[in-house]
């Protein structure tokens, strides 16, 4: 009898664990972390009804071959470490020999981080080109209270990190949409880059965007040497947002003309798709109040939800 409940104790400690909500992105990926589990939950049973447990050996939570997954975490090691604002970081992760991501428009790829002992996970877009050969490139913003910030803050140089995917993303196809429409607050603006990227790229697409960037203040507008390359565009206009600054005397006068103080409002939103050239397709990345607030001024000003793409 001994040997069985022994035995018994050895299944339990084999069985796989519930993930917690903190480990779901909630981004809606597939597989998502609760689907890995189910799959290796009914692995488990099976084995465990037939007793033998070299039917567990194929369960891989990491992977080796340094290649990105969307069902196990693979080890990237970082590169460098930039400091862009007080609270915000970007990140370069080594790719072995001279391979790429791979990563269609707008996907993003999943961090597992252990802080305390509790196991966190989180969505990031890639802000680097999809087909960036070597590495990739991740922008974070750290937040004072958040489990997966105080992970991030203490990574060097050298360090290993664990990612899975790619997921999601936003399908597009060039010149499939006359004029796109990109509302992003603070970190959202992450995906719409690289679609900006491909569009300044290609010299047959002729898209005409219109990127709205809304931050609190001047200092936290991310990436300016790179918006303001992109604005020299012809097709490309980018307004800046800036809830928390009270006038733009103070800001250098090549951002005056288009740049807005206060909020985004359901009258500024009108007047914005208003001064779209064509009728727009928006893409929209923010926290869920933002995201839920320009879901509403949009259909104020007359752009239908099957006109919209939410990240």
């Amino acid at each position: 009898l001994q040997t069985m409940s022994g035995n018994e104790d050895d299944w339990l400690a084999l069985k796989p664990q519930e993930p917690s909500p903190s480990q779901c992105c909630g981004s809606g990926c597939k597989p998502c972390i609760y689907d890995v589990y189910e799959k290796e939950l009914a692995q488990w049973e099976r084995a465990k009804a037939k007793q033998d447990k070299s039917l567990l050996m194929e369960k891989k939570q990491q992977s080796n071959n340094s290649e990105l997954n969307p069902d196990t975490f693979t080890a990237f090691s970082i590169s460098s470490v930039e400091q862009l604002t007080e609270d915000t970081y970007q990140y370069k992760f080594e790719l072995p020999g001279n391979s790429s991501l791979r990563l269609s428009l707008g996907q993003h790829i999943v961090l597992r981080g252990m802080v305390n002992g509790l196991e966190v996970q989180r969505a990031y877009t890639p802000i680097s080109p999809g087909n960036a050969e070597g590495y990739f490139e991740v922008l974070m913003k750290c937040y004072e209270a958040g489990l997966m910030s105080q992970y991030i803050k203490t990574w060097k140089k050298g360090d290993m990190v664990f990612w899975r995917g790619p997921f999601g993303g936003f399908p597009y196809r060039p010149n499939k949409h006359g004029e796109l429409l990109m509302l992003a607050s603070g970190t959202g603006l992450t995906p719409m880059l690289p679609i900006l990227q491909s569009i300044t790229d290609d010299e047959e697409d002729e898209t005409f965007v219109t990127l709205v960037g809304c931050f609190r203040t001047f200092d936290k507008i991310y990436l300016k040497p790179l918006l303001q390359d992109l604005a020299r565009y012809w097709n490309i206009r980018i307004f800046y947002i800036l809830s928390q600054e009270t006038s733009l005397e103070k800001l250098p006068w090549s951002y005056q003309e288009n740049t807005y103080t206060g909020r985004l409002s359901e009258d500024l939103m009108k007047t914005i798709v208003n001064s779209c050239r064509r009728k727009p397709f928006v893409l929209i990345c923010g926290s869920s109040a933002f995201n839920d607030d320009m879901s509403r001024y949009l259909k104020a000003a007359g752009i239908e939800e099957n006109s919209c793409f939410v990240f």
